[in-house]
Parts: structure tokens; sequence; C-alpha cells
């Protein structure tokens, strides 16, 4: 079966949405009676790196510029430089070619729920995307069940188009080198124990709200665990950023830490906390489930579905209820421990290997015409 992925989130600085991509087309390039491509005229991506695209500057420059023309000129236009294919999976384009069936991908509903966390532009270009490919797909995968509710409720997609396939979590989280742990700790100058946050840094994580709650916790618990931060900065996150540079006690601000390292630096965590407003899937709550590092997150959208019952729940805009959360679990050795086989055992239900499996057989659905979705 010829299988073409619109690629173009690979060529932007992003997060989860190219971490997604990366890993599914890898797997879905494996599977026996898979052929791939990746638009526009993408090779193999041989490495992930969220800061910057996985082509040459002048080669994303023409692929981006190409992007931009098929958006904006009549559908006609965009016709030819589509090849043959059975499937077209698309991320961004908004014409797909008219010849193969039409999937996508919905990660998440925040421009309809949350757009205060977005840029006007975004919303705009989601709720567009939305009518133009959601709506007309012959198919659609959800990242959870939480996403494809949303996507019914708000959208009036029918159900039945849409099939849960949650992503998976990378092997590497699952065995990791204690000697790896180490060499990151050192290299980062990570000598205390400490709690851990790994996202981007914008308001729809709610960060603002974790350095609030790491603020309030007793002395005994602060002066004993740092509250570490990794990510790269977002929009709209000139305060929050500001906050981190001017180093509050005991926070470190790592900015952005290479993919390679995360496991070791997750695994190296007492706790991992994640206070977001709104999650499509979660990757970075299920890493450091798969890591076993006990997980405090918020009570909302996907997140209860995903951590299935091997976390702290709390009420992300509660200050005194997270803080209180971080006090009882880490002075809890019991609940660490429980939280923490919990967490492995939740994250083997993340496989990207079954996921490309469950896609391609999506796949064949669409082109028989019998997508259960």
């Amino acid at each position: 079966m010829r299988i073409t992925i619109d690629a173009l989130p690979l060529l932007f600085r992003s997060a989860g949405v190219k971490n997604y991509l990366y890993y599914w087309i890898q797997h879905l390039q494996r599977e026996p009676g898979a052929d791939v491509r990746l638009f526009p005229f993408l090779g193999e991506a041989s490495s992930l790196d969220h800061r910057r695209a996985l082509e040459g500057r002048i080669p994303t420059f023409f692929r981006l510029g190409l992007f931009f023309l098929m958006n904006r000129l009549p559908a006609g236009f965009s016709q030819p430089w589509f090849p043959a294919t059975d499937v077209f999976h698309s991320t961004r384009i908004l014409y797909p070619p008219r010849r193969a069936k039409l999937t996508a991908t919905i990660h998440d509903l925040t421009c309809w729920l949350l757009p205060d966390a977005h840029l006007p532009a975004n919303v705009a270009f989601e709720q567009r995307y939305a009518e133009m490919i959601w709506k007309r797909a012959d198919g659609l995968i959800a990242v959870s069940e939480s996403s494809r509710n949303d996507a019914v409720r708000l959208l009036g997609i029918p159900q039945e188009k849409i099939q849960v396939i949650y992503p998976g979590v990378p092997e590497a989280y699952f065995s990791i080198d204690q000697r790896h742990v180490e060499r990151v700790r050192a290299e980062l100058r990570l000598g205390r124990r400490y709690l851990l946050y790994v996202g981007t840094i914008e308001p729809r994580k709610n960060v603002d709200l974790l350095l609030d709650a790491y603020g309030d916790l007793a002395p005994s618990i602060s002066g004993e665990f740092d509250l570490v931060i990794a990510g790269s900065h977002g929009w709209a996150s000139q305060a929050t950023m500001r906050r981190l540079k001017n180093s509050p006690p005991n926070v470190r601000y790592l900015g952005y830490v290479p993919e390679s390292d995360l496991p070791a630096l997750f695994a190296g965590a007492a706790a991992f906390v994640y206070p977001s407003l709104y999650e499509g899937f979660g990757f970075p709550v299920a890493q450091a489930m798969a890591a076993g590092v006990p997980v405090i997150t918020s009570g909302v959208s996907s997140l209860p579905e995903i951590t299935g019952g091997a976390a702290v729940l709390i009420d992300p805009r509660s200050r005194i209820e997270l803080r209180d959360a971080i006090e009882n679990l880490l002075t809890s050795p019991s609940r660490l421990t429980e939280l923490s086989e919990k967490g492995r055992t939740q994250a083997l239900r993340f496989s990207w290997p079954a996921a490309a499996a469950r896609s391609l057989d999506f796949f064949l659905r669409v082109v028989g015409g019998s997508c259960y979705c």
C-alpha cells in the first residue's frame, strides 16, 4: 500500500506533533506492505531535534515556500505536485490530492477549548484545517479517547469515522542505564535530588503555577529537592522566561535538552510534575511513567486516561492543591514506590510498533471502504 504522509511539521521548530510524526513514520516504514513516502520530497528523518528542521536551510526554505503556495493558490495548482498514492495523510496541507483517500491525525482541540493559549493566526488556521480536512476525511486517527470525544462534541464529526490509536513511548525510556543517568546529571550539574518538568514554556503548560506552588513548599522540602525545568521557550512566554532566568531559589532552568539525554534526565528525577491545562496525549507524562518516575499531573483532558490511575491528579488551576500534592508525595516513600511501579506498567500500553501496526490496518480499512473507525 502506498501511503504519503504530509511531513511538514518535521520542518518546523516544534515539540509534540514533531515527536509523534518522527517516531510514527519510522515505525510505519518498517511495517510489511507499507510503502511510506514523505511529502514534500523528504527523505528519511535521521535525527530528532525540536529546535530545528530535519533538512538544511535552503531545502527547508524551498519546501516551506511550496507549502505556502499550495495552501494559498487554487486547489488545481497543488495537484501536479503530489505523487501517485493510495492514502494521503494530511498534517498542514489544505488541498490534498483528489485521487487518494484522505486521512489525518487529531491531536487536540485546544484552539476551540483554550483559544487564548494560541496565537490568533494559529486558531484561524486550525479552524480552517478542521473544515477542509477533518470534516472531509475518509478516516481520522485520534491520539486519545479524549481527543476523539472533543472532536465529536465540538465539530460534529461522526464518531465512527475516528479511530483511537495511542502513540508510543520510545524504547529508550524503558531501559535506562544508570551510568547514563549519572553522566547527564554531572553534565547538567544536578547534584541534588530534583522535581522535573519537561515541555515547552508556553501558557497552556502552566509553568507559572508550578513555580508558584514550588515557592510555597515547606523549606524542609524545597531545601532538599530542586525544581528542574527543561524545554524551549514558546509563544507568549516572556514573563515566565524572565522568572526562570532570574533564577528563583533552588530552581534550575536547563533550556532545551537533547532528545538522547531526556530518558536519563527523567530517570534521575524524584518526581515529574506536569500541571498542563489541556493535553491531547501528553508525551512527557507517558515518558516519565516509562522511566519509573512518579507523576503529578492535571486531572483534565486526556491525562486521567493516559495515566490510568498511576499518577496523582490535581486541579491545574489550584496552586494550593499542587503544592499539597508535591509535599504529600515527596514525604511518602511508599507512595513514591507505588506510583513508580504502576507508572511503568501503564506506560507499556504505549508502543510505537503497536501504533504502526494499528495505523496500517486503519489505512487498509479506509482504502477498502470499511473504516471502523
